[in-house]
């Protein structure tokens, strides 16, 4: 084959030209014809694909690996019957279709970005198995038996008796740890696809994960951005909501959704039982032992669940309050005291600011450079054409805005994100420059490309402003520089030997990777074998090379047989909750899944 094969006609009309683009790419897998379908591809091509043709999250880069991809993969997939779902359109020489496709097993959607040479960026995403499709629309279950039957018993009373049996006289084909938002999302798909599922989750109530964090934490994500599946947020819910109303909204969730869902239950130790290829799952539920045997585990535990708490000099000799971000209790007891809150992220600002309002005498210690970001701005040019009632007027549902997001390969996505805060600087200039000349060290990310990439490499290193970085730039919040050297009986000293008195010391200093949890509760050999989670390996602060291409172990099978990783933001809840369901209906359902392209583990913590 010619390298010219995969090019486009550009006197075509857009919809001609996907046409023929599809067309020719199922001919050439109709007839296994891998490099005559990798020819197809821009030399700089990228094909991401969500569990449909890899059993897996993958993306690959150029001909070389679509070559590969293929090679592996097209025996087993059987794809078929690509088609557009609605026209395509051309913008500045590249042409963008959404279209749908069949598997051996399933139906999938994606999305197309052509260039004159060939395809430019490729999405494929597995949305149903075939023959286990979910029962909603027209396939929604009755409810209820008409007619009159002797012995009929209630939904009330089956509900109940199912939830008497499973983890006791039925064991769960999955067991969630974690009942927060990302647990209660996987569980809710899990339900619709029948697959015997508990989630865990250690406090009293469903949502107690939000409501038990300090007093003033709301989501600074827009509501948007935020539904969880199936049952999106009534259309008047505030745009920025409050922990506790979203602790309740997730209550309410996991009770409609009927999510098996165990409260006042400590996993107390996990264990991998090769021979019966099943979990031993050690947990204690309201003061009683049990041991579950799922096939699957998966650590839901969140990306805010392991706190990195420090370990300084004196803080045993320390005479006032002192926790980690995650315990603080709020600002109520602490007017007229000295705080020190060490960090200068999301909680610190948060937690600063609330102790500002209510009187404390506030020091926020920053140790490196953060990113700002202006809410209004972020919501008006970094998520406003996805999430937002004017992208819903234009059409862009939240299914589409996903997919959308999950169409843009992680490599050149800080591509797409530097105009965006270009135009953020540039617009909240003046902002930027009080911030500096208060003293506030800030940055745009290794590269520029602002706060998504920086939440995807690392998880840290940003804040979104609304309020706190005012109170930062008046003064009203003091700003001292450097590492923490040691705690005295009433003071803070950092490496230069600034002193700053301290009646509360709050440590605002992060979290660690999701496979601490395993190490906790499987052992330290599991946690190593599955490698650290998040990060995409961009070689930039605190996400460490080689590059990986996807997020470390999220949403996708490990190195450790049996156990998954699912977490992140309500937007990644609901997005990748839906692929990791399907990989695991799959194994329930007996169907081959022979996965492509496990990475290595580079990286233990």
């Amino acid at each position: 084959m010619t390298q010219t094969v995969g090019r486009t006609d550009a006197k075509a009309t857009p919809q001609a030209r996907v046409d023929a683009w599809l067309s020719e790419f199922e001919a050439a897998l109709t007839a296994r014809d891998a490099q005559a379908a990798a020819a197809l591809f821009a030399v700089d091509g990228f094909w991401r694909d969500l569990v449909a043709f890899t059993w897996t999250i993958k993306t690959v880069e150029g001909r070389e690996g679509v070559h590969d991809l293929l090679s592996a993969c097209l025996e087993h997939i059987g794809p078929s019957g690509f088609r557009t779902t609605e026209p395509p359109t051309e913008a500045g020489g590249i042409t963008d279709a959404w279209f749908e496709f069949e598997t051996a097993t399933g139906r999938g959607k994606g999305h197309l970005r052509l260039k004159e040479e060939g395809a430019w960026t490729f999405l494929t995403s597995l949305r149903e198995l075939r023959g286990f499709e979910e029962h909603q629309r027209d396939r929604r279950p009755k409810g209820v038996e008409h007619g009159v039957v002797r012995g009929r018993r209630s939904w009330s009373e089956k509900r109940a008796d199912e939830a008497s049996r499973l983890g006791y006289e039925e064991q769960p084909y999955v067991v969630v740890i974690g009942g927060g938002q990302g647990g209660i999302a996987l569980g809710a798909r899990l339900r619709q696809l029948n697959v015997p599922t508990l989630v865990l989750e250690r406090n009293e109530r469903a949502g107690d994960s939000w409501r038990k964090r300090y007093k003033n934490l709301c989501l600074h994500d827009p509501v948007w951005y935020d539904h969880l599946p199936y049952l999106p947020f009534p259309e008047n819910w505030p745009v920025f909501a409050p922990k506790d109303k979203i602790g309740d909204w997730l209550e309410m969730y996991t009770r409609l959704m009927e999510v098996p869902y165990w409260t006042s239950t400590e996993v107390t130790s996990a264990s991998w039982d090769a021979e019966r290829e099943q979990w031993l799952v050690t947990v204690v539920r309201d003061g009683e032992e049990l041991v579950l045997t799922p096939r699957h585990v998966v650590f839901a535990t969140g990306m805010s669940g392991k706190p990195n708490v420090p370990s300084f000099p004196g803080m045993d000799v320390f005479a006032g309050d002192q926790h980690h971000s995650s315990g603080h209790p709020g600002p109520d007891a602490y007017a007229g005291k000295k705080a020190v809150v060490v960090g200068s992220n999301n909680s610190a600002h948060d937690i600063c600011a609330a102790l500002w309002e209510h009187g404390a005498d506030v020091t926020m210690v920053q140790r490196s450079s953060t990113h700002i970001v202006k809410s209004d701005s972020l919501m008006d040019l970094g998520l406003g054409d996805l999430y937002s009632e004017r992208a819903l007027r234009a059409g862009v549902t939240t299914e589409k805005a996903d997919m959308v997001f999950a169409s843009i390969p992680y490599r050149i996505m800080a591509d797409f994100q530097r105009p965006v805060y270009d135009a953020i600087r540039e617009r909240d200039k003046d902002f930027y420059a009080r911030l500096e000349a208060a003293g506030f060290r800030h940055d745009w990310g290794d590269d520029g490309s602002g706060l998504f990439m920086k939440y995807l490499r690392r998880g840290s290193g940003y804040y979104i402003d609304v309020g706190a970085s005012e109170l930062v730039a008046d003064g009203k919040i003091k700003l001292a520089h450097g590492q923490v050297d040691h705690l005295t009986r009433d003071t803070v000293v950092l490496a230069d030997g600034t002193e700053l008195a301290a009646d509360l010391v709050v440590y605002a200093t992060g979290y660690g990777s999701m496979n601490g949890w395993v190490a906790d509760l499987v052992d330290q050999e599991t946690a190593d074998r599955v490698g650290k989670c998040w990060g995409l390996g961009s070689d930039t602060t605190k996400d460490p090379g080689p590059w990986e291409g996807e997020q470390r172990n999220m949403w996708k099978p490990t190195l450790q047989e049996g156990l998954w990783f699912h977490g992140g933001n309500l937007h990644q809840s609901r997005h990748y909750s839906l692929y990791l369901a399907l990989q695991l209906k799959a194994r329930y359902e007996g169907i081959a899944t022979p996965v492509y392209g496990t990475p290595e583990v580079h990286h233990r913590a």
